[in-house]
């Protein structure tokens, strides 16, 4: 077994909540909340959830006692991770690592509370699995290379996600370090997925989120069981990184691994939309605010961005300005920033609202988007932008390094409340969702997880919108 392998695997075996900073077991329990709102939302307001479960239920998934959030269904372990991954990456508003280039939370906390259910396990095993996971996806992503491993069409939070998801399972049920590497190498069968989601707006971005988590939950429950998967899964001859990367920097995997916790390096996002695209809609609605745009003067708006953000978002511009879908304006630069303009902000709301809104598209025909060479030099550290907005009567312009959100402008308590009840209001009464916050925040005091997944079932026959912006 490679170094490699084998660090990663003895680290995700021995972490104890107890041995981790305080900081991290924090930030930890606030990423947890942050992702059980957006997965709640998610559940009854995603376009694709409808077709999620019935496919869960012809699958014969839905047979079981474990728990997706926001649901009054139970199902089996592999289809609750399956949901829970899907509905965490459904909206787009999920945690990302800027220099992974990754989304953490999505496929690895729906994989340790599936475990924490099949193993009855309370939340400081749970809280230690879930950093266990995130170090391992982060690391991975790292020595990927993201811009290599994008450029080859893959996308990170699920190929790198499955190993986070075989991590922190694996720790859930307090595998050894050799049964984490044979699940490593089991997961490695099932690293997948694909940046083809792009060319119309498809589901599968969201779907194989929730695929790496309940494949990492299979590769610990196989390997749990006695069996064995690959040797040598993260750096051998056609090992992960070596298959999923032209120049993999094998160190970038273990630099610093149980010292500097990459865990602390996750940022929230404040809007539902692409992290690349934050930056710029800080901007757009610092100078609405600011200067009193008034978005029907607006002639011109131009965004410049790294170049990978210009690919994914901005790219091809003429498609970007005529969004069909949801998915479609959550990787649609011109579209967000047309929202941010007219609303002074970027809410879950906002897509059914403006998708079809003549006045919004009109404006999305206004944006250009450019590489810059400014917000290029801060990449991959930070997901910069600049914003130009050119009125009839006036030119304003603004440069944004670090975008809300990030460890370095991270989110008050007050703001990840907010936006967690936003998220949950229309579901939960004030009583309920004030006792989830509760118990996820205080999770290392909870004797069994499912208790706490419990309290995310809806106690309001009907649903009450929130207010517009309020998520």
């Amino acid at each position: 077994m490679t170094a490699i392998t084998r660090q990663l695997a003895e680290f995700a075996a021995q972490v104890r909540f107890e041995k981790l900073p305080l900081q991290v077991q924090e930030r930890a329990k606030w990423l947890l909340t942050d992702v059980v709102g957006i997965a709640l939302r998610a559940r009854h307001e995603a376009e694709s959830t409808p077709s999620l479960l019935a496919a869960v239920t012809g699958l014969g998934l839905a047979q079981g006692k474990s728990s997706a959030i926001g649901d009054h269904s139970t199902y089996s372990p592999a289809g609750a991770a399956l949901i829970n991954g899907t509905l965490a990456h459904s909206l787009d508003f999920d945690d990302t690592h800027a220099p992974g280039s990754i989304h953490s939370s999505a496929p690895i906390v729906p994989a340790a509370f599936a475990a924490a259910e099949m193993a009855g396990a309370g939340g400081r095993d749970l809280i230690a699995a879930i950093v266990a996971g995130y170090e391992v996806q982060i690391r991975l992503s790292l020595a990927l290379v993201p811009k290599d491993h994008y450029d080859r069409g893959f996308h990170p939070t699920a190929t790198c996600g499955v190993f986070g998801a075989a991590a922190a399972a694996g720790r859930v049920f307090g595998l050894s370090a050799d049964d984490i590497a044979s699940a490593f190498g089991i997961a490695l069968s099932q690293a997948a997925g694909s940046m083809q989601y792009l060319v119309d707006g498809a589901y599968t971005k969201r779907f194989q989120v929730g695929y790496a988590a309940m494949s990492g939950l299979v590769a610990a429950t196989l390997a749990r069981e006695g069996f064995r998967g690959a040797v040598d899964a993260i750096a051998g001859k056609a090992g992960f990184l070596r298959a999923y990367s032209p120049n993999p920097v094998y160190e970038n995997a273990v630099a610093g691994l149980g010292e500097h916790y990459e865990t602390m390096g996750i940022a929230v996002k404040p809007y539902p939309a692409c992290r690349y695209s934050h930056a710029a809609i800080d901007g757009l609605t610092d100078l609405r605010a600011r200067d009193g745009i008034d978005p029907k003067q607006i002639d011109v708006v131009e965004v410049g961005l790294p170049r990978t953000g210009w690919k994914i978002i901005g790219d091809p511009l003429e498609a970007k300005q005529r969004p069909q879908s949801v998915v479609d304006g959550q990787f649609s630069m011109p579209f967000v920033a047309a929202v941010a303009l007219r609303e002074g902000t970027m809410a879950w709301d906002h897509y059914a609202r403006h998708l079809n809104d003549s006045e919004t598209l009109r404006l999305c025909r206004r944006v250009n988007v450019i590489v810059d060479a400014q917000a290029e030099a801060e990449f991959p550290r930070h997901m910069s932008a600049v914003v130009r907005v050119r009125t009839k009567r006036d030119a304003y312009e603004k440069f944004i390094a670090i975008a809300k959100g990030e460890p370095e402008n991270f989110v008050s308590l007050d703001e990840l409340r907010a936006k967690f009840d936003g998220l949950v209001q229309p579901y939960l009464s004030k009583t309920r969702r004030e006792a989830v916050a509760r118990a996820l925040l205080c999770l290392e005091q909870a004797d069994d997880v499912g208790a706490v997944l419990r309290l995310t079932r809806p106690d309001q026959e009907t649903p009450q919108k929130a207010a517009a912006g309020a998520d």
